[in-house]
């Protein structure tokens, strides 16, 4: 049997690639949803192109779950293949060869929420749940942070307390991605005593519709509207929803929060979208700047570096395909995300100069602002630099705290 460099099947492969051919060409001459000129890592689109954005990539999603390819390596008994994460890679690489939708909507819920339903909830509410992300039916968000609890978690103050088969919440959360067009949320509560730090929280899924549940955007600096406010009152949460055992919960803050960092992380590794070096490249060569030493030297140490970040990113998904965890190695790949988007936020800034900062109606340009201005987000997100070098310092070097 002839097999890949990851020893999957050619005849997988075979029949992955004759699924994306003939989707593709499906969609060829169909309209797209209108998107501006622009580069962005929180975009800023109208209520309609949001919208517009979901539907699409709902449509797209459900066509590849139906077909057999849109949870390869999930359980069949919750609606996934079966298969390995070595095909889930070699389907994606097949995949981004074309132009599909784009599913960053689904970005939360399959790489937060969908794992922790996976490892801690009950049979019931996997079957309810699994199926309906990985088919991208319900969006997904985590809900952890608060207004005085962010990077820590231990500290958080949102409550709910127990009424029979029923947990009460109060309380409010912050920084929610995309809340506002999800269907559940992963929450954690304290439900224990204030002083019993790591032993007092218990997690959630929240039905975002629910009764007392309300949602409102925080407006950035880049324009957009990514993020929000949810805030919780006297929200009724049945107990079969609950994740894992009661004041339990740090477990499953942890497991999260490391396949956060993974899912955050992934594209340090690059070589596609916002870090193609081909299309930075381009960009160079572009405006004449691909003969600047300086540049250039930019430009390669950006490579490297992405290179690096592959490598790494391997050796963590080698452990998840060896049933463990992912480790505190996960931060290393945050970190490195946000120093490559900065690497490229400078090189960009370097070649385009003014045009960054004034719109000459010249494409493929001032685009690239509203990047620039996001990109520090990123050291924030998925956890501060300063707590994954916390980590990496800790859990991997062995240092004292």
């Amino acid at each position: 049997m002839a097999t890949s460099d990851e020893n999957v099947p050619a005849e997988f492969l075979a029949a992955a690639e004759a699924f994306i051919e003939a989707a593709a060409a499906r969609r060829a001459g169909l309209p797209s949803p209108s998107q501006p000129d622009r580069v962005a890592l929180f975009p800023d689109l109208t209520p309609e192109q949001e919208q517009a954005e979901l539907e699409a990539a709902r449509t797209w999603r459900r066509e590849r779950f139906d077909a057999g390819f849109g949870w390869l390596s999930g359980p069949p008994e919750y609606g996934g293949a079966g298969l390995s994460a070595a095909h889930e890679r070699a389907y994606l690489r097949l995949e981004r060869a074309r132009t599909f939708p784009a599913q960053r909507v689904y970005d939360i819920g399959l790489g937060m929420v969908a794992p922790a339903i996976l490892a801690f909830a009950s049979d019931a509410a996997k079957a309810r749940y699994l199926r309906a992300l990985y088919r991208g039916d319900i969006v997904g968000c985590q809900l952890f942070s608060e207004p005085g609890a962010g990077s820590d978690l231990a500290s958080i103050s949102t409550q709910a307390q127990r009424h029979g088969d029923v947990w009460i919440v109060n309380g409010q959360k912050v920084w929610s991605s995309g809340a506002h067009l999800s269907d559940v949320g992963l929450l954690v509560c304290r439900t224990g005593e204030p002083d019993a730090r790591h032993h007092n929280l218990t997690a959630f899924i929240l039905p975002m519709h629910a009764p007392g549940v309300a949602v409102r955007p925080i407006r950035q600096m880049t324009g957009g509207a990514s993020f929000n406010e949810v805030f919780l009152d006297d929200v009724r949460v049945p107990d079969e929803l609950r994740l894992g055992e009661v004041d339990d919960g740090w477990n499953v803050v942890v497991a999260t929060l490391m396949n956060e960092r993974a899912a955050v992380g992934a594209p340090a590794a690059g070589g596609s979208g916002i870090l193609s070096t081909e299309r930075i490249a381009g960009l160079l060569r572009r405006f004449g700047r691909l003969d600047d030493a300086v540049l250039r030297d930019e430009l390669m140490r950006l490579h490297c570096s992405l290179a690096v970040s592959r490598i790494t990113r391997l050796r963590s998904e080698a452990r998840r395909k060896a049933g463990q965890r992912p480790g505190p190695e996960m931060s290393i790949g945050k970190i490195a995300l946000t120093n490559n988007l900065a690497a490229l936020s400078h090189l960009v800034s370097a070649t385009l100069g003014p045009r960054l900062i004034a719109d000459t109606g010249e494409p493929g340009t001032y685009a690239w602002a509203e990047f620039v201005l996001g990109q520090p987000g990123l050291r924030l997100g998925g956890g501060t630099d300063e707590i994954q070098k916390n980590i990496i310092a800790e859990r991997v070097l062995g240092l004292p705290r």
